[in-house]
């Protein structure tokens, strides 16, 4: 292809491009300046009749002037005798240029028969200069009024073009006077770039309901001749980073229909009725481009449920836009063919009347993958990153758990960032998980002189005591390594592989608060009393401690109650849905529930007393432990009954 920038010869081209903007700005920087900096020194300072005569009688005068029009006399001083006269003007600085000063006069005042007069007065070496004209004031008196008003256009255009450049990134908005036209991206259908359901992994039940949405619009026939409706919309409800976006582009990416995209944030203006506005643009351009879809990502930012008070939590305009949305979606109007997709990970406070059938039919919830849908992920995102013989991807799926897509792929992008700056020919299994750790834990802090000897021993010895409950209780985390050097805020760490369940039990969770209170036991048992390191540890367990007790009803004494709010209105109520009575009781069986989990986990470590001390020692010297360190002092680790675990399914032979 020709370079458009040189010329048949090959030699470069080099032009040069007028541009407006740089002589809006030359014009506004002269403009201030010489408003501001203006030297007011040099003005004419203004003296009495009086005080004239007697500078002219004191042959101090030149030259007078006289505006017969204006009935203002200006006067030259002589050039001689400025000094004299250096106490009238602004900070004693004498201006070099004249008039020096003027005088005002009545209509009376007869100039001819005065300077006469003065003049007739004085020696022949003295006498002044004077000079009679009219003067013309059509041009300064335009140049006062238009130049402070051609500033001010040119401000106003300036500061319009710095907003047109923002809002026409996001809708090609060209000028101030379409602030209320829609913003939303109309997707190309011919984008090179594209995502398709290809680059989705995992989601299976997200992506089969959105695959369907999209076979309605490429073969409504097939389900209007039974008589079915396209679903008007669909929700995309889960955790920050799970997909819900790129599920959104991969709709963009199969359905060969126009593809508005548009955040709930762009119709939030600080412009009185400008986000109806542009929720009526936008309902205005699909309906043209239908079949089409509209995707609204975070929707909770205009979709917020509306206040029963108005006047003291309300937003009159984000109302206003949300009652358009919803009147568009299913009013009086019909929108057929177009359907609206919106993501939020805040379900729970949006309006109930956008949450209705007939708005969004259908909820579908992006959750975070499994073991088999974080594989695929790595897979997905390992394209284009060159592998080491000893990598495994399901290795690295089962040590990250609770990951969503979007945290692998930075896992993917950290790793290989890693191996380069270790000057590796390819990612290797410990660049991913370094990167782990180093997401888990924090950065490794290095420095030798972070601990005390004896610190480092009570660290030791508190994720010893972490690592022998975790292994010793049937329900608590497997534990894969066991480390002492300092990663962020943390000391030690002590990693688990959380099992992935869907439903704990009361056994469930206390094990895992024992687990939790492990570190601050094995502190008591070491020094005799405990320190600070187990601030973490105690604030989850004591949350874990009031949830089964005022969320999950696993309390005797206060029954089954639960006091949990998914609504989320609740933090409105300046009052508790519960007596004071009551909110004892449950301190005193939180109290008593986290004591019996102190004093079992206080007869483990009693009981396996030589092993904790050898994996304290260990970690002395190591540093480092992993399970089959902790293997080979304790034994396997104890597992629940066969009932109770979970089993992977077991691969059906092609």
């Amino acid at each position: 292809m020709a370079d458009k920038n040189k010329d048949p010869n090959g030699r470069r081209i080099f032009s040069v491009s007028f541009n407006f903007s740089w002589l809006l700005y030359i014009l506004l920087i002269f403009g201030i300046g010489y408003m501001l900096f203006s030297n007011r020194s040099s003005d004419p300072q203004k003296v009495e009749w009086d005080e004239v005569q007697v500078m002219v009688r004191s042959g101090d005068v030149d030259e007078i002037t006289f505006v017969r029009n204006d009935f203002k006399g200006e006067i030259k001083v002589r050039a001689d005798r400025l000094a004299k006269y250096a106490d009238k003007f602004p900070g004693n600085v004498v201006p070099r240029r004249s008039p020096h000063f003027f005088f005002l006069v009545s209509t009376k005042f007869d100039p001819e028969e005065s300077f006469a007069g003065l003049n007739a007065e004085l020696p022949a070496g003295s006498q002044f200069k004077v000079v009679m004209r009219n003067e013309d004031h059509l041009w300064t008196d335009l140049a006062q009024w238009i130049f402070p008003l051609l500033i001010m256009i040119l401000f106003w255009v300036w500061m319009f073009r710095g907003m047109n450049r923002g809002m026409g990134q996001a809708g090609g908005m060209g000028n101030p006077f379409n602030v209320g036209k829609s913003t939303g991206r109309l997707a190309d259908k011919d984008e090179a770039s594209k995502v398709t359901f290809r680059d989705v992994a995992g989601l299976y039940g997200a992506k089969d309901e959105v695959m369907e949405i999209v076979d309605f619009l490429k073969n409504p026939r097939k389900y209007t001749a039974l008589g079915g409706k396209i679903p008007k919309g669909a929700l995309l409800v889960g955790p920050p980073g799970t997909g819900k976006t790129l599920l959104a582009k991969a709709v963009a990416g199969e359905a060969n229909v126009p593809f508005f995209s548009i955040s709930g944030s762009d119709f939030v203006e600080m412009f009185v009725g400008v986000g109806a506005s542009r929720v009526r643009d936008l309902f205005r351009q699909a309906k043209e481009k239908a079949p089409c879809i509209v995707f609204i990502d975070e929707i909770d930012a205009v979709g917020r449920a509306r206040a029963k008070n108005g006047g003291f939590s309300s937003n009159d305009e984000r109302e206003n836009t949300l009652n358009q949305l919803l009147t568009e979606m299913d009013g009086f109007g019909t929108n057929s063919g177009v359907i609206v997709l919106a993501a939020t990970n805040r379900s729970d406070i949006l309006d109930k009347a956008l949450m209705r059938a007939g708005r969004f039919d259908r909820q579908i919830h992006v959750e975070l993958p499994e073991l088999k849908e974080r594989e695929e992920i790595f897979q997905v995102h390992l394209r284009g990153i060159k592998l080491g013989e000893d990598f495994n991807v399901g290795f690295m799926a089962k040590h990250t758990p609770g990951f969503s897509g979007a945290d692998i792929a930075n896992v993917c992008n950290e790793a290989a960032l890693t191996a380069a700056r270790r000057n590796h020919d390819a990612v290797m299994q410990e660049d991913f998980l370094e990167v782990v750790d180093r997401i888990i834990g924090g950065l490794e802090r290095k420095s030798n002189t972070i601990m005390t000897p004896a610190e480092k021993r009570t660290t030791a010895y508190h994720e010893a005591g972490h690592a022998l409950v975790g292994w010793l209780l049937p329900y608590a985390d497997p534990v894969f390594k066991v480390s002492i050097i300092p990663r962020g805020n943390a000391l030690g760490l002590t990693w688990h592989l959380p099992e992935e369940r869907k439903n704990w039990s009361k056994s469930i969770m206390v094990d895992q608060m024992c687990t939790l209170i492990g570190g601050r036991v094995a502190e008591e048992i070491l020094n005799g009393e405990p320190s600070t390191g187990a601030l973490n540890d105690l604030e989850r367990m004591t949350g874990m401690a009031y949830s089964m007790v005022q969320y999950y009803g696993m309390s005797d004494k206060v029954g089954n109650l639960s006091f949990y709010d998914s609504t989320g209105a609740r933090g409105y109520n300046l009052t508790k849905p519960y007596s004071e009575k009551l909110a004892e009781v449950m301190d005193q069986e939180v109290k008593e529930l986290v004591q019996d989990v102190h004093d079992r986990t206080m007869r483990l470590i009693q009981d396996h007393r030589d092993g904790f001390m050898q994996m304290g020692a260990l970690l002395l010297e190591k540093e480092v432990i992993f399970a089959e360190d902790i293997e080979r002092i304790l034994g396997p680790k104890v597992k629940p009954a066969e009932e109770d675990r979970f089993e992977e399914p077991a691969e059906k032979d092609e």
